[in-house]
């Protein structure tokens, strides 16, 4: 016999423009553009690989281990930034990320050893990324949204989308133009002087404005029930979650071992990518452009699926992006055979239309089941498994080419590691914590 009400209803959505919902949506377009910029520097190193390996003949192991290590490098710090957000808001540490991968990019252009390569595309660059991307403004965005979670964070995200289609083709031309060197050297200037202006506006929590998140629950509800109207497990979330509570639960272990999987197999192919469509008959030039391509896609897919996710639950759209990467790998080792354009372009829309869907729930699902105070020291130790799943990717994929000459087995591995994320995401269970605004009313009616 279903119960008569799991919880009451939503307040409904604000039918105008107030001006939480004005600020909220101005930080989100800070996001957009800060995304834009700054992981699209980072995924250059895909476009400099091959650039990079015909002036030094390194391994491309060696080579691609720089990417590897500016993400242990971002495992490193990853716990402090989600603790110092916690104390001291968003503006220094993503202002941080901005200098790193500034001063990272120029130093670049002077590299003559795998060290310094290391140091600059690798840990400054990938440093930095950590302090100003998905992490942070995961970070400090699901405080300014409730009912519309997903979408705002998908419409964040999608800026990498918007940015690959203008930085990587710009790039790609610069390299074949000027060389790699002088690349590097242009997109630091950018990232400084676009990025560290714009993100002075930055407020960590809408309280500080003495304004309320869209959507949140309202002061006469909250008297009323005493709980927000979307939790379903009372007792959990009424837990005054720590870090070191959330370490004793098999759902942050889920959790963790959900986003290990799925950055392994984005990375991966991320990475390398463009060096391998180059090997098997594509252009260096239509290479990099299914690189941008990729990202471009997303945006659709990221806002699609965002927006989806608030009426259906994170669980299925994060299971939608992993089989996005699934079919983008098995496309992949089918072009090796049969190299058209067709395939390429379905290798295009699953990874970017399905597989960068992923992003638009990476905040959401660990918010909805640790939400609290402490949120940020929480978010940063899962977001550390994910790190080291990015770092893993490409260092494997580069390791096992080496000494095989294929990439298949790489692929195969990322395969399996994608159905096992989507399982694990499952097993954590977020919809059973907080139900997303658009499955409370269906509850409530039950």
């Amino acid at each position: 016999m279903r119960p008569v009400s799991i919880a009451p209803r939503l307040p409904p959505p604000h039918r105008r423009w107030t001006l939480p919902f004005f600020y909220g949506w101005v930080l989100v377009a800070v996001a957009f553009v800060t995304m834009a910029v700054g992981v699209n520097a980072r995924t250059a190193f895909s476009l400099l690989f091959p650039a990079i390996l015909a002036e030094f003949h390194w391994g491309r192991g060696v080579t691609a281990g720089a990417f590897s290590f500016g993400f242990l490098v971002s495992a490193a710090i990853t716990p402090w930034v989600g603790r110092l957000m916690d104390r001291r808001g968003p503006r220094p540490i993503i202002e941080l990320g901005v200098a790193m991968m500034g001063i990272g990019l120029l130093l670049a252009a002077f590299v003559q050893t795998p060290w310094q390569l290391y140091l600059t595309l690798g840990a400054a660059v990938g440093g930095g990324v950590n302090c100003l991307a998905y992490t942070a403004q995961a970070l400090y965005l699901t405080n300014w949204f409730v009912r519309r979670r997903g979408l705002a964070l998908s419409i964040a995200f999608s800026g990498v989308g918007f940015g690959s289609i203008v930085l990587l083709p710009w790039l790609e031309g610069l390299i074949a133009s000027a060389g790699w060197r002088s690349a590097c050297w242009e997109l630091g200037l950018v990232v400084l002087v676009l990025l560290a202006p714009l993100n002075l506006l930055l407020r960590h929590r809408p309280q500080e404005l003495g304004l309320e998140p869209d959507g949140d629950v309202t002061a006469a509800a909250s008297a009323a029930g005493g709980h927000a109207a979307n939790v379903l497990d009372r007792d959990w979330a009424a837990i005054d979650w720590t870090l070191a509570r959330a370490l004793r639960t098999a759902r942050f272990w889920w959790l963790s071992a959900g986003y290990f999987g799925a950055l392994f197999t984005w990375y991966l192919v991320q990475v390398h990518q463009t060096k391998y469509l180059s090997e098997i008959g594509f252009g260096a030039t239509e290479a990099g452009w299914a690189l941008g391509l990729v990202s471009l896609a997303a945006v659709p897919g990221q806002i699609a699926l965002g927006h989806l996710s608030d009426r259906i639950g994170r669980e299925w759209v994060w299971t939608i992006g992993n089989a996005g990467f699934v079919l983008c790998c098995l496309l992949l080792i089918l072009l090796r055979a049969y190299p058209d354009a067709p395939l390429l372009y379905a290798m295009i829309v699953a990874q970017g239309t399905l597989g960068y869907s992923l992003t638009s729930v990476m905040g959401p699902i660990p918010a909805e089941i640790f939400e609290g105070r402490h949120f940020g020291a929480i978010f940063g130790m899962v977001v550390l498994a994910a790190v080291l799943g990015g770092a893993a990717g490409p260092w494997v994929a580069g390791f096992v080419h080496d000494r095989t000459g294929s990439y298949a087995p790489s692929f195969w591995l990322a395969i399996g590691l994608s159905v096992f994320s989507a399982a694990a995401i499952w097993a954590a269970a977020p919809g059973k914590v907080r139900a997303v605004a658009g499955r409370v009313p269906r509850l409530a009616a039950d």
